[in-house]
């Protein structure tokens, strides 16, 4: 893959990648509510993916999960960070966590970097030229069939938003194969990508965890939208290989549409 802002991404990664064995678990402050933690981690590698970009590209432009938004120019890059996806399971130990990196030009994601710890996986695409896995090409799943799809989900960190995600849940969960639930946005849209699950659907999602993913997605092959009717100005977002997206994204918006009544 080629592309003039990939290997300042793939520096900014290198960079968070060789600070976070010696980073913190420790929670060290919450954000949306009390279960929603923020660790020292994820802050030092913020600031280290923004530090090594910033020296590269003093005139772009960042927003990211712990340090928000630089001022953005219409025409100049933006790079959208993800520090750790997934700090619940980082803070437990679970090895489902991932470090997102995109580079966005002109409102358009070009270049995006999912990295899964856990698994040591780096999920990596440029508009235009496909997506990897460590280099293996990415094929989205092929199946056409809601009934035999296996779905992730994720849940947000309110426990209103939880009941009635998990009332739609409950309302879908007999119309799939299956559900799987990891507990990071980004490696789940990638998992989407890479056909390891056949659809994806979360409400509530932000830019920084999908930004990456998504592009690793779509070129991949899947479909991908995240402005779906959700849960008030909570939008969908649906993942799905190209035979399934529209099954299961009706479906889905569907029964939010039912809450709502």
């Amino acid at each position: 893959m080629n592309h003039e802002l990939l290997p300042t991404a793939l520096d900014a990664l290198a960079k968070a990648r060789a600070s976070l064995p010696q980073q913190s678990r420790q929670v060290i402050d919450t954000k949306s509510s009390n279960t929603d933690p923020v660790t020292a981690a994820d802050r030092a590698l913020e600031r280290a993916i923004r530090d090594t970009i910033a020296e590269q590209r003093p005139n772009d432009t960042f927003i990211g999960e712990e340090y928000g938004t630089t001022d953005h120019a219409a025409g100049t890059t933006r790079w959208i960070v993800d520090p750790i996806d997934g700090t619940v399971n980082y803070s437990y130990s679970i090895p489902s966590y991932a470090i997102s990196i995109a580079a966005e030009v002109n409102g358009q994601v070009e270049v995006g970097l999912v990295f899964d710890v856990g698994h040591n996986e780096l999920f990596q695409a440029v508009r235009g030229q496909g997506a990897t896995c460590n280099g293996i090409p990415l094929q989205a799943s092929q199946e056409t069939e809601l009934a035999k799809a296996l779905c992730g989900t994720g849940f947000g960190y309110s426990a209103a938003t939880r009941k009635l995600q998990a009332q739609i849940l409950h309302d879908v969960i007999d119309e799939i194969r299956d559900i799987r639930r990891f507990g990071a946005a980004a490696i789940d849209i990638c998992w989407t990508g890479a056909g390891r699950v056949d659809g994806y659907f979360e409400t509530g999602l932000k830019v920084w965890d999908y930004a990456a993913a998504s592009l690793v997605a779509t070129e991949a092959g899947a479909r991908f939208a995240t402005d779906l009717p959700g849960i008030g100005d909570d939008g969908l977002t649906v993942a799905a290989g190209s035979g399934l997206f529209d099954a299961l994204a009706d479906r889905i918006v569907t029964l939010y549409q039912g809450l709502a009544r």
